[in-house]
């Protein structure tokens, strides 16, 4: 395997003019917030939203500098049926219409099976799995009404294989597969498009705080390309699913990484 230099960034192209988009979980360097800037480069009119309402403040704010006019922000924890419905109320009754969603909450850790509490696991699944069913249940209805859209869920590699200390993380992820291709069946109808990505090693601040150096450098060392991928790799992905370019494209899963099984 041979190391390979992350490329340069990608200008945006206008692929998403246009358009109007809800990206939860955007308050971060993680992929959330890459995609989030991603759709504004690409044109896009951005709803970002997040539980941490500090952090969605000052993205909104860093934002709103350079792409004025075309972001604003909504708390919301997908865990709460009741925000997520105003999330998604909001965004339409904003823009008239909601044309691309990006589930992108998710909630990781560590623990094996035998030491892991009932909490752990709930916690994990609620976020992970249950926060991506709330916000697809949402944006399906919201969208069986304006005229059709994509909406675009992030699951991850792991969700194919295993990893020791992730059975409540996997388990979730391969949950978000599985609801992704169910959905794109019973949307197709409604012209809603559903896919997913499977992201593998996006490094981001937060991910070197809870992860050890031994297990970065591991999963790094799994990679094709021998290095992790940026966020912003992994968001060019999401903008190819929520664009026209990938209109024949639905109930499929989109490994970002070598490890498809």
């Amino acid at each position: 395997m041979t190391d390979v230099e992350t490329p340069s960034y990608v200008p945006g192209h206008r692929l998403l003019a246009g358009r109007t988009a809800v990206v939860t979980a955007a308050a971060g360097a993680g992929i959330g917030g890459a995609t989030a800037r991603r759709f504004l480069e690409e044109g896009a009119r951005v709803l970002i939203s997040d539980a941490h309402v500090r952090r969605l403040k000052e993205c909104e704010a860093a934002l709103a500098r350079e792409f004025p006019g075309a972001v604003a922000a909504a708390p919301c924890d997908v865990t709460d049926e009741a925000q997520v419905r105003a999330l998604f109320e909001t965004a339409v009754r904003e823009h008239g219409r909601l044309d691309i969603v990006v589930n992108n909450a998710g909630l990781g850790g560590t623990a094996e099976l035998v030491d892991m509490s009932d909490e752990q696991w709930t916690r994990v699944l609620d976020v992970t799995l249950n926060g991506t069913f709330r916000c697809t249940r949402a944006a399906l209805r919201a969208m069986r009404t304006t005229g059709g859209g994509v909406i675009v869920n992030n699951a991850s590699v792991v969700g194919w294989r295993a990893q020791p200390g992730q059975a409540h993380y996997a388990a979730a992820k391969a949950g978000v597969m599985a609801l992704t291709r169910c959905a794109a069946l019973e949307a197709a109808a409604h012209g809603v498009r559903v896919n997913a990505v499977a992201p593998t090693l996006a490094m981001h601040p937060h991910l070197v705080k809870v992860t050890t150096p031994e297990l970065l450098a591991e999963l790094t060392a799994r990679e094709a390309f021998g290095r992790y991928a940026e966020p912003w790799e992994v968001a060019n992905v999401i903008v190819f699913l929520a664009s026209g370019y990938s209109s024949y494209l639905t109930g499929e899963v989109v490994s970002v990484s070598a490890q498809h099984p």
